[in-house]
């Protein structure tokens, strides 16, 4: 049997808990047995990171310890997956450049709040996204500093309604990575659980999810 961590917490306003138990329901069918925390020293143990197939964060904002953050860089660079989304991964401990590294980007604004705008799948033929249509969504779009080395998936496009500047800025939404031996996934969407009921954001998360298991 698979074994999934959620670590889950920080920032209370993207239920963290709620999330926790969602993802937990998807991924125990695809036979995972799967372990959730509220404490950041679950990322403290290394040997015990390592015998897991999956690390999902769920933590916004907060502070990951020096002992912490090496052991879950490590144990993602020797081959243990990690996936995750919105501020629950990409907006987590912002003083931290060694985990933004492992994660391919960090979340800077998101202009407008919460918005109505489009996804565009640029990449049909991978696993995550094949056959899979554009949709729209409402929720926070996120504005990120990106690695240009992540292999983009989905994007939106920036309108010049709150910020001018950043109008036709083309952002990517889902990207995969690798980082070490292990695989990252990444999804901005997901500020409220009620976004899984699209179709789409759901299987790109189940889909990426599964992608980055080890």
């Amino acid at each position: 049997m698979k074994k999934a961590l959620i670590v889950y917490g920080g920032w209370q306003g993207h239920s963290p808990k709620e999330f926790a138990e969602l993802v937990t329901n998807y991924l125990t069918p695809e036979g995972f047995s799967v372990e959730s925390s509220d404490n950041l020293d679950s990322f403290s143990n290394l040997e015990d990171l390592k015998k897991l197939d999956l690390i999902i964060p769920m933590w916004t904002m907060g502070e990951i310890s020096k002992i912490q953050c090496d052991a879950i860089t490590e144990a993602v660079a020797s081959g243990v997956g990690l996936g995750g989304f919105h501020g629950g991964m990409g907006d987590s401990f912002r003083i931290s450049s060694a985990y933004q590294f492992m994660v391919g980007g960090q979340f800077v604004a998101h202009p407008g709040n919460i918005k109505k705008y489009s996804v565009e799948i640029v990449n049909n033929t991978d696993a995550i996204t094949a056959g899979l249509e554009n949709f729209e969504i409402e929720s926070e779009q996120y504005y990120m500093h990106v690695d240009p080395g992540n292999e983009v998936l989905a994007t939106t496009t920036f309108d010049d309604s709150i910020c001018d500047w950043i109008g036709g800025t083309v952002m990517p939404v889902v990207w995969k990575r690798k980082f070490g031996k292990g695989k990252v996934f990444y999804s901005s969407i997901g500020h409220d659980p009620k976004e899984f009921d699209i179709p789409e954001v759901l299987e790109i998360t189940k889909r990426g999810m599964l992608w980055a298991t080890k």
